[in-house]
């Protein structure tokens, strides 16, 4: 697939932080009822189960590029913020991110506060973070308030990764993320143009889906790409206005 056209670098700073509530679940209904559980539990924990077992602190969702896998990490990352909690972001992109955590989970494991860990593309990792997640698992495991989510291409059993390390992605809950139909990336589309209080016109959506590409991300960005160009050129979001933008330059 080609790269975005070029004009796609417009200010989009004013896009919306990912959310539960703008993630349209289409068929991950599950998953997301169980994050929001969780996020209610950091505002209000529970007096029922003060043991915080591991199967409400520890979970990993797999799915194909594009069915929203990176947007809950994101969810929950935002979701640590608004509830005042210590959250870390690991990816295979940023290694010095692994090594400060690593330096800070002894407090971790001891304190009593929640913290949240977030883990993405699993599946990316060379040998010596792969080493590190391993060595993280196990301070979780050991702790009673450390929540880690994580996310890879596939289930841990498919992963081309150490055993034991598949065998502890496994230990808490599991899911499937799914893509999106047609009719749900529409819907998904008006929900995120609706948010930008961007008013597209009827046709503009089902000519993308046509004619443009097809996975989330992309579309996603392209309607950040048409609120910032819509603003520029002081023009409503028509369908001669998106052919302008994806007109090559």
């Amino acid at each position: 697939m080609p790269p975005l056209p070029r004009q796609f670098a417009l200010d989009i700073s004013h896009a919306p932080k990912a959310s539960l509530d703008n993630y349209l679940p289409g068929k991950d209904r599950a998953l997301v009822a169980t994050l929001q559980r969780l996020c209610q539990s950091w505002v209000s924990p529970s007096k029922e189960e003060p043991n915080n077992p591991l199967n409400h602190r520890w979970i990993y969702w797999w799915g194909p590029e594009g069915s929203g896998r990176s947007h809950l990490l994101q969810a929950m990352e935002q979701a640590a913020e608004n509830a005042s909690l210590q959250s870390f972001s690991l990816n295979p992109s940023e290694p010095v991110s692994w090594v400060r955590l690593e330096e800070k989970l002894p407090t971790l494991v001891q304190s009593d506060t929640a913290s949240i860990i977030t883990v993405d593309d699993v599946d990316r990792l060379d040998e010596r973070l792969v080493g590190a997640l391993f060595r993280i698992l196990n301070e979780v495991h050991a702790s009673k308030n450390i929540h880690i989510f994580m996310t890879g291409k596939a289930a841990p059993t498919n992963l081309t990764l150490r055993e034991d390390l598949r065998t502890r992605l496994g230990w808490g809950l599991i899911f499937q993320t799914q893509l999106l139909d047609d009719d749900e990336k529409i819907q998904a589309l008006e929900q995120a143009a609706k948010e930008r209080g961007l008013v597209l016109s009827p046709d503009v959506l089902p000519w993308l889906l046509n004619r443009f590409y097809r996975d989330m991300p992309n579309l996603m960005a392209l309607i950040d790409a048409l609120d910032a160009y819509s603003l520029e050129t002081k023009r409503a979001v028509t369908l001669p206005l998106v052919r302008e933008l994806l007109q090559p330059k």
